[in-house]
């Protein structure tokens, strides 16, 4: 490890605490914590974590929606990533649901929704659209000191209207979906949608251009995106155009090879409605599952040879995240759910959490 990095990390474990204390406590509890934004019934937004036996860890009243949540690779702490075109996000401590701080995006800047913590913990990546020239897609760069982040600088995302970035298995690369539509300042409206340009792209953590690719149809924006630990990655898109047009809406790289339609049957297509929200890859049961709420449904694919294992109902499903049994879902207007994929039959179990109001994502720290 570099000195510099060592140094950075010294000072959060210092202003972090007792670091120890806080691992022996979470081995104490076996149940993961599921992290995600969720709106009360009076409209009010909250970060909110809890145990996957629906224990209740936190639920912090924040100012905006929320969109994603990136946990810290090791500290106790997680931001709550403000829904575009938001100009907030929230550091949480995630062992008593502590604001940490408010981070507050720069002029002429808005956080799309998404953000990865770098292994070291030392660094955050936020994709931003730039206002001043709409629809720049804007990599934020910031610097954990302490217990707040700080803004450092900022790399392109090399297209337009970033939404999701995660890290490839190296740890040093960023892939990214660009949506390719343009917003102006706070507003959510389509600037753009006869020339849009939505790309996938793989970008070193220093900013150098490694690879940027395209799918045929202009209008199938690059959303959400999963990374298997072989390197395979999945992206789930929502398409601007004519509803009756067949458009494949799941794309999959793998490794070594180009971006590329996932074979998805024609009755999966059409359930859909022109629109996936989460994705989720379980590397060890070489599993892909996707939400798509505006059909109500919830599917899980073999990643390998894309094989339907799973085409099952559930209202305004919402977050997806891997867990060791298979995937736990969340739901707008349903009980969030766990789908045991370890047997050739998927058994579904409803969880003890609070019914409705998740939003569109979910992480298990």
């Amino acid at each position: 490890m570099q000195r510099r990095t060592f140094l950075g990390l010294g000072a959060a474990l210092l202003a972090a605490g007792s670091l120890g204390g806080w691992t022996l406590a979470r081995t104490a509890q076996a149940q993961p914590l599921l992290l995600s934004a969720r709106d009360a019934v009076d409209g009010r937004h909250y970060a909110v974590g809890y145990r996957l036996d629906g224990q209740r860890q936190f639920a912090t009243a924040v100012t905006e929606r929320c969109h994603d949540v990136v946990a810290h690779p090791f500290l106790p702490m997680a931001l709550f990533v403000g829904r575009r075109p938001s100009r907030e996000s929230y550091l949480i401590d995630t062992r008593d649901g502590r604001l940490l701080q408010t981070l507050s995006i720069p002029p002429e800047r808005h956080f799309q929704g998404h953000a990865v913590f770098h292994h070291s913990g030392e660094w955050l990546y936020s994709t931003e659209n730039d206002t001043a020239e709409p629809g720049r897609g804007v990599i934020g760069v910031w610097h954990l000191e302490g217990m707040q982040l700080r803004r450092a600088s900022e790399l392109s995302s090399f297209g337009i209207g970033p939404h999701q970035l995660l890290w490839m298995p190296d740890g040093e690369t960023l892939v990214i979906a660009n949506g390719g539509i343009r917003t102006e300042a706070d507003s959510r409206e389509k600037m753009n949608l006869n020339a849009m340009e939505p790309s996938l792209v793989l970008l070193q953590r220093s900013g150098e251009l490694i690879s940027k690719e395209q799918l045929p149809e202009q209008m199938n924006s690059v959303r959400h995106l999963a990374v298997a630990r072989d390197g395979t990655v999945v992206s789930g898109q929502q398409y601007e155009g004519n509803p009756a047009d067949a458009v494949p809406l799941v794309a999959i790289k793998r490794p070594g090879q180009a971006l590329q339609a996932f074979p998805l049957g024609e009755a999966q297509r059409l359930a859909m409605r022109q629109y996936t929200a989460s994705v989720a890859i379980h590397s060890e049961l070489r599993l892909l599952a996707i939400t798509a709420p505006r059909g109500g449904r919830f599917f899980i694919w073999a990643l390998d040879s894309g094989a339907l294992r799973l085409d099952a109902p559930l209202p305004d499903c919402a977050g997806v995240a891997a867990c060791s049994e298979g995937f736990v879902v969340s739901s707008g207007r349903g009980r969030c759910r766990l789908y045991d994929c370890r047997r050739s039959a998927i058994q579904m179990q409803a969880l003890q959490l609070p019914a409705g109001l998740w939003d569109n994502h979910l992480r298990l720290a």
